[in-house]
């Protein structure tokens, strides 16, 4: 078992991956991280947009079951299979639809300008791969099978931060 988090602005319970975007880094599902201070920065994030509370929402996930199990795919390091991944996504090619987890870097503010150069042709991939090279990826899991969340994913609390 694993703690992850869910940074928001809202206490979510029972998470469904049927109210995610498509065209986000991972495909349309559940976001978390295991990165506590990463969620707390999203959810503060998310609350000065809003103008409300940021919510710290935190789980437990047996992510060993999940990974013998499932379709689990893991980015280790900001490469080309991560960016083409990425940007194939943000494009809306849904590569996501082939898994039902999927592990690796954000796309944060550290890197967004770099994958959009790269998405618009102003950058090549080696160019964007040695400016991704200079940053430690921060962690996001996207659950995308309803399934997972159901059996695997236990709410903890939630904590208004």
């Amino acid at each position: 078992m694993i703690t992850v988090y869910h940074g928001s602005i809202v206490e979510v319970r029972k998470p469904l991956v049927v109210l995610g975007r498509p065209n986000l880094d991972f495909g349309k599902g559940f976001y978390l991280t295991d990165m506590e201070e990463q969620a707390r920065r999203w959810a503060v994030r998310m609350g000065t947009r809003r103008l409300s509370y940021p919510i710290l929402n935190i789980y437990e996930l047996d992510i060993d079951t999940v990974k013998r199990n499932y379709r689990y795919l893991q980015f280790n390091a900001y490469d080309k299979d991560w960016l083409d991944f990425i940007v194939g996504n943000r494009k809306g090619k849904m590569l996501w639809k082939d898994y039902d987890i999927v592990e690796g870097g954000v796309a944060n503010d550290n890197v967004i300008d770099t994958v959009e150069d790269y998405m618009r042709g102003r950058m090549s991939a080696e160019a964007a791969l040695r400016e991704l090279s200079k940053h430690q990826p921060n962690n996001q899991l996207c659950v995308l099978c309803q399934q997972i969340i159901d059996k695997y994913l236990c709410f903890v609390e939630s904590k208004r931060i």
